[in-house]
């Protein structure tokens, strides 16, 4: 299982010291590091700030907002990250939510699934840059109709340096998950917890099934994000990530489509999870980040002594995960490395 680094949205700035980790990461041989976005800092541009400082590990973005940017525009910073990193870039994508792609991105959310399709299909078009580009889709037409008529099918002037650039799909729900097997080259869950192997594995075996999917499970990444406390006081360490998780849980989507909260119910949290959402709602996030239970942090996480984590890195190890994205401070690096190792 290879190791790399997710540094997640910034907060109010920055994260403080995130180049030198990131210099780190690459010289302790980790694999990939990855930025994000949401309404906040955007992923690309960190992304190339820091990862100028690298030769080797790979950068990828955990995830693009699909919604953000039109297929081409993704398609053409995809490919000039590509070249400016010298063919180490991966293009990391999700539909998001509801909330944030109509509140924020003033773009229409449903069926996100067949728009999903359509995006990734006109990236690749471009990329592979065979001819103008043309697309008579559901959601993306090119050249756009109406307007003033003069729209031309156009091809990028820059050329690729990879005709084929990576690209993996943030999903979560059993539908998505085997849409990543069909179209993509690698899955990008979160919230992903051992327990839950066999249920992506089925998902994942349902889209390298489809007539025209491109890769096996012999050739397909799957990425996923953990988050990683080491501390003797396992409680100590959880209470970490316990307010990550009550914000996904009750406050990351609207009460009636929060897909965050669909996962940890499918791993049987029920009842936990629809009074840590109320708790939310209402404005009691003391409460809860109380009610969040340590089993449930540990089912999504790591915690707790480097010994304690260095034996559950076990289950993990025999999971469909290729890649375990680290998320935590500094002082975490060395040690998973050293316990993989």
């Amino acid at each position: 299982m290879k190791l790399g680094y997710h540094i997640g949205y910034w907060s109010s700035g920055p994260p403080e010291g995130i180049a030198e980790v990131i210099v780190e990461a690459e010289n302790l041989g980790f694999d990939s590091v990855w930025t994000a976005e949401g309404y906040g800092s955007d992923a690309l541009t960190p992304l190339a700030w820091w990862g100028s400082a690298t030769r080797r590990i790979k950068l990828g973005t955990n995830i693009l907002q699909m919604s953000a940017r039109t297929p081409t525009a993704t398609a053409m910073a995809a490919m000039t990250l590509d070249h400016l990193s010298n063919g180490r870039f991966v293009l990391g994508l999700g539909a998001s939510g509801p909330q944030v792609v109509e509140g924020w991105y003033g773009q229409p959310y449903p069926r996100p699934l067949a728009r999903t399709r359509e995006y990734v299909d006109i990236i690749r078009r471009v990329v592979r840059r065979d001819d103008p580009v043309t697309y008579d889709g559901e959601f993306f037409r090119l050249p756009a109709p109406g307007g003033t008529g003069l729209g031309k099918a156009l091809k990028p002037t820059v050329h690729p340096l990879r005709r084929e650039i990576p690209i993996y799909l943030a999903a979560e729900g059993p539908k998505n998950v085997a849409l990543s097997a069909e179209i993509c080259d690698g899955w990008l869950p979160l919230f992903f917890s051992p327990k839950s192997d066999a249920f992506y594995r089925t998902a994942l075996d349902e889209g390298f099934a489809r007539p025209n999917a491109r890769r096996s499970r012999a050739d397909f990444e799957v990425a996923a994000s953990v988050p990683v406390v080491i501390d003797d006081d396992v409680e100590a360490a959880a209470d970490q990530v316990r307010p990550a998780l009550a914000l996904y849980i009750g406050g990351m989507g609207a009460k009636e489509a929060n897909f965050h909260k669909d996962v940890f119910s499918r791993l049987g949290y029920d009842d936990v999870v629809d009074k840590v959402q109320d708790l939310y709602l209402a404005g009691r996030k003391p409460e809860a980040i109380a009610a969040i239970p340590t089993s449930l942090v540990e089912d999504t996480a790591l915690v707790g002594p480097a010994a304690k984590i260095r034996a559950e890195l076990a289950w993990w190890e025999e999971t469909v995960v290729t890649t375990l994205l680290l998320r935590g401070d500094h002082s975490t690096l060395r040690a998973v490395r050293d316990a993989i190792d």
